[in-house]
């Protein structure tokens, strides 16, 4: 047991702040993503099509891409891919088991991981957007595997083109995105 604990003794310190300049561009595209997909999905529910486009994960999702955006889970092979591989492994587990089965919404986030990890599209929103899924009321059980275009992709793509122009519109050469797209 001691040799366990031992495990959890840190041996670095917590990293500086980030410098201001960052801060005011991951708010910017945090902003920006997130009303657009706002706009979208009332615009969408104006037009008497009742379609969720603003899900929980797409928060996430936000704080990777524009306020990580060098990071290997915030590249846009793993953004897109990750919700969509993620979106696709949820669905097919609620058909498969419902959302009243114990092993539905641990199964769905498992299964995502694994599926994320074999397409080299791992992004920690995407196990929420795979909980969703099954957790996500009948409006989102509706919806079936088209909960994965709309709101996973078209969202997703909303997000990523929104960092792509947030991110370098910056003159620091060290945030311009993405580091790779395949």
């Amino acid at each position: 047991m001691k040799n366990y604990f031992a495990r959890m003794k840190t041996k670095g310190h917590c990293p500086p702040r980030k410098p201001l300049k960052k801060i005011v561009w991951s708010w910017v595209g945090a902003f920006m993503g997130i009303l657009i997909i706002s706009i979208m999905g009332r615009e969408m529910h104006q037009l008497g099509m009742d379609n969720l486009l603003l899900i929980g994960s797409f928060g996430a999702s936000a704080v990777l891409i524009y306020g990580a955006p060098l990071a290997e889970f915030s590249q846009p092979r793993n953004i897109v891919g990750g919700h969509v591989v993620s979106a696709l492994v949820g669905v097919t587990v609620y058909l498969l088991l419902g959302e009243q089965s114990l092993f539905a919404a641990p199964l769905a986030v498992s299964l995502a991981i694994v599926a994320m990890h074999f397409t080299r599209t791992l992004h920690p929103p995407g196990g929420a957007t795979a909980l969703i899924a099954i957790i996500g009321g009948d409006s989102i059980h509706a919806m079936g595997y088209l909960y994965v275009v709309s709101p996973i992709l078209s969202g997703a793509m909303v997000m990523l083109l929104v960092a792509l122009l947030v991110n370098n519109m910056s003159r620091n050469p060290g945030r311009h995105y993405p580091v790779y797209w395949l």
